[in-house]
């Protein structure tokens, strides 16, 4: 069961990333997202593809700031677990990462062993500079608010851990 490839998503993909996603979002494990919102993300996004053409695992990267990205819907199909597919799908994203540019990956993870073995720490209660926390303020995004750590996220991330990786 190592015979698989990762590419970027199409949007004929988002059925199997909802599905996929979905007994996740019901475990509390990831934060659901709507159709329309991974439909308009779907750029943002890798798939780990079986040989036979099953979904098998997926993940985006979304940017941040000039150099801050996260890496977002990171899940893998239960049977495909312990083959790889994870890490082959967040070298996928770092690549993209590099590729754009950024400098730092944040996540949003109960997988704090997972990430830690990729290289990602604990934020703990790392701030970040005031001026740009004044820019990042702003934002509408969810995953925004979860790096800055704003209160109006803590009811949807309790018990996450806050993880950055500098590339």
């Amino acid at each position: 069961m190592t015979d698989y490839t990762v590419r970027r998503a199409r949007t004929s993909d988002v059925p199997k990333i909802v599905a996929l996603v979905e007994p996740l979002v019901a475990r509390r494990i990831l934060l659901g997202k709507e159709r329309v919102d991974l439909y308009g993300s779907v750029q943002e996004f890798r798939i780990a593809e079986s040989a036979d053409g099953e979904v098998i695992g997926c993940g985006a990267l979304h940017v941040m700031w000039e150099d801050l990205g996260e890496v977002r819907t990171l899940a893998v199909d239960d049977a495909w677990l312990g083959h790889g597919v994870g890490h082959a799908l967040l070298d996928a994203l770092e690549h993209d990462a590099r590729e754009l540019g950024l400098s730092r990956l944040f996540c949003l993870t109960f997988e704090v062993d997972f990430f830690g073995r990729h290289g990602f720490e604990d934020m703990g209660s790392e701030t970040v500079d005031p001026s740009l926390y004044a820019e990042l303020v702003r934002s509408h995004d969810e995953g925004v608010a979860e790096f800055l750590d704003l209160a109006r996220v803590k009811q949807n991330t309790l018990g996450n851990t806050r993880m950055l990786k500098r590339l």
